[in-house]
């Protein structure tokens, strides 16, 4: 059965009384080359295990159990895992699990090593993402099907860096591997789509995490402006709670004149926008701060 054929879509959809769901972000891939290409992009090895998220009828999930020792497919939809069972009948290396990826336990992966492969509903990307990076059991990498302007926004490079860029970069390297045009799946989406590949690093394991996140979200607090006053307003505030203005506590100073000396210490004007700092010095003005600490921030 051609899991990537429109006809066989609708038919299999049609037959559990079922249509695409906005809520839950579903769009089905329908073009085999493209499922092809995503399986190959991800360089898949025999051996590996594979965590894939929202699998659908099965479509990229059947050419993945194809290349790798083991697919372990978490789909949320109840009546789409009724589906599962049916069209991965025939495939012994495929385990489904109902559950939503941003409040599955990672700790119960039947593995310690793992990889992330899927198609990524458009409104969890960042959640989803987020989720992995700062899990206790990180994957080796990930390989998500994503809206190509966000997967864009997170492979930026400086003078237009943004939040998500800083905060996936902090973790690890991406790398947009191909686009894919809208008419690749049904219901056609709005956007055209890409292939976004992320590897995960420890490079800044040294740094505190807690410390960095919260430098990086006041000084893109206000994008257009410059970089001391998103600081000296940010910094000056109290914590919106207990946890937070803890955090904000270890900041060693306030007044304007004492932010701008510590930003120019570390090769930054101080009328800069946040948008033009690479990741080294967001890493040299957390470390200049809080020393070398590790990710806990503890």
């Amino acid at each position: 059965m051609n899991l990537s054929s429109p006809a066989v879509v609708k038919q299999i959809l049609a037959a559990h009384g079922l249509e695409p769901s906005r809520s839950l972000g579903q769009n089905f891939l329908v073009d085999e080359n493209i499922v092809k290409k995503i399986v190959s992009s991800a360089n898949l090895q025999p051996d590996d295990n594979v965590l894939e998220i929202g699998p659908g009828i099965g479509t990229l999930t059947q050419e993945l159990a194809h290349h790798v020792k083991h697919v372990f497919a978490v789909e949320k939809a109840f009546k789409m895992v009724k589906i599962l069972q049916t069209t991965m009948a025939q495939e012994p290396n495929i385990t489904i699990v109902q559950g939503d990826i941003l409040a599955f336990p990672l700790s119960s992966l039947p593995w310690q090593q793992y990889r992330v492969v899927a198609n990524l509903p458009y409104y969890i990307t960042a959640p989803a993402i987020r989720t992995f990076l700062e899990a206790d059991i990180r994957p080796a990498d990930l390989t998500l099907v994503t809206q190509k302007e966000v997967a864009q926004r997170i492979c930026s490079r400086p003078p237009d860096m943004n939040i998500l860029a800083v905060s996936v970069q902090f973790y690890a390297m991406p790398k947009l591997l191909f686009t894919i045009k809208r008419s690749a799946f049904w219901p056609q989406p709005r956007v055209d789509s890409a292939v976004l590949h992320i590897t995960l690093h420890s490079n800044f394991s040294h740094v505190a995490s807690k410390i960095f996140f919260h430098i990086i979200k006041t000084g893109f607090s206000q994008p257009r402006k410059q970089l001391l006053n998103n600081l000296s307003t940010g910094f000056a505030q109290r914590g919106s709670d207990l946890s937070s203005e803890k955090i904000r506590q270890q900041i060693p100073f306030s007044s304007r004149d004492q932010i701008a000396a510590w930003l120019l210490r570390n090769g930054i004007q101080p009328n800069q926008r946040a948008e033009t700092l690479s990741m080294e010095d967001w890493i040299n003005l957390t470390t200049s701060i809080a020393g070398t600490q590790p990710h806990n921030g503890k």
